[in-house]
């Protein structure tokens, strides 16, 4: 436990301090790979569709992504550890620090900023794409900062918080296979033509494993919207996340939004075209004020407030089981 701990806070620093470095060869890109493989393999060179089987291969792709994914992680742990219990805490760090991100998150939607800023909104346009999946094309300056808004928010869960508590439960293991699992909704969980029988096993499966932790991070939000100044309700916050936490076709993707809407004063969400065709969908917040690019750095602000709340209350219960298991508490 005490090499966990050691490699968490580590870990988490690194994020901070370096996000995902481009040339880096990252995990979750070969897990990525591994999906698209597999995908290939059961959809490839399929002409008739045949909804029962699309089904049961979207579970075999699961099942292979996961098992692939907790073999590969338990094996370079072990033989870290077995080798030197040192050279165990720095593998286990750097999974840890691949496993978060924040600070990618940050400089993705920061890029979205400084060309909003410098009134380059094809620039805006392009940069936003990068990190949501919606069509950008047709955004003006107030839609291209609240799709940054939106993300930053989402994933304030997805990117940061989930993972965090499921690394601080069962270490890069089980914070590998969340981010398996959180890839896969990402590459083929979507209710199009193509993916809507294949990828819901996978969705399906992300929307279960992100439920409390979507939660958690929420009420985590709001405590940080007390703590974050001038800029932020705490109070409003948690009205609105009351109110609008479902205002989504997913459970769980309005829990962090709806309390970033409330903090910050603005609405968010609204109609959105996904591949040439608006999808509808219902409002999350009140439009105290418009919204401003500015608001881009302000939702960073409170992600990082968020992230660094839960890292502390994370490191204070492993410290605390840590005691226990010594006898000393």
């Amino acid at each position: 436990m005490e090499y966990h701990i050691i490699a968490f806070f580590s870990g988490f620093l690194l994020d901070l301090m370096f996000g995902d470095p481009y040339w880096m060869p990252h995990p979750i890109r070969l897990i990525g790979s591994l999906i698209a493989k597999v995908e290939k393999c059961f959809l490839g060179k399929k002409k008739e569709r045949d909804e029962k089987k699309e089904l049961w291969q979207g579970v075999y792709m699961v099942i292979i992504v996961l098992l692939g994914t907790v073999t590969a992680t338990t094996l370079i742990l072990f033989f870290a550890y077995y080798i030197n219990c040192y050279l165990g805490i720095v593998v286990e760090t750097i999974m840890t620090y691949q496993i978060l991100a924040t600070k990618c998150l940050k400089v993705e939607s920061m890029k979205v900023y400084h060309c909003l800023k410098s009134q380059t909104l094809p620039e805006a346009r392009k940069a936003v794409s990068m990190i949501v999946g919606r069509d950008t094309e047709v955004l003006n300056e107030e839609g291209v900062a609240k799709a940054a808004i939106e993300t930053v928010a989402e994933n304030t869960s997805d990117g940061v918080i989930a993972p965090m508590l499921y690394t601080a439960l069962g270490g890069p293991i089980l914070g590998f296979l969340y981010k398996a699992v959180n890839t896969m909704d990402s590459m083929v969980g979507y209710k199009n033509d193509k993916y809507l029988y294949f990828g819901r096993a996978a969705a399906k499966l992300d929307d279960f494993v992100n439920y409390i932790p979507a939660r958690i991070s929420a009420y985590m939000m709001i405590a940080a919207s007390f703590l974050g100044g001038q800029y932020f309700s705490g109070k409003r916050a948690y009205n609105i996340y009351k109110r609008d936490n479902r205002n989504h076709a997913s459970p769980n993707s309005a829990q962090t939004e709806s309390v970033c809407a409330g903090a910050l004063g603005i609405q968010l969400a609204g109609d959105a075209s996904y591949f040439g065709k608006i999808v509808k969908k219902p409002y999350i917040g009140d439009s105290v004020r418009a919204v401003e690019y500015e608001d881009i750095k302000r939702v960073n602000h409170l992600m990082y407030l968020t992230a660094w709340m839960s890292e502390i209350i994370c490191l204070f219960v492993m410290g605390l089981i840590c005691m226990l298991q010594a006898g000393k508490v």
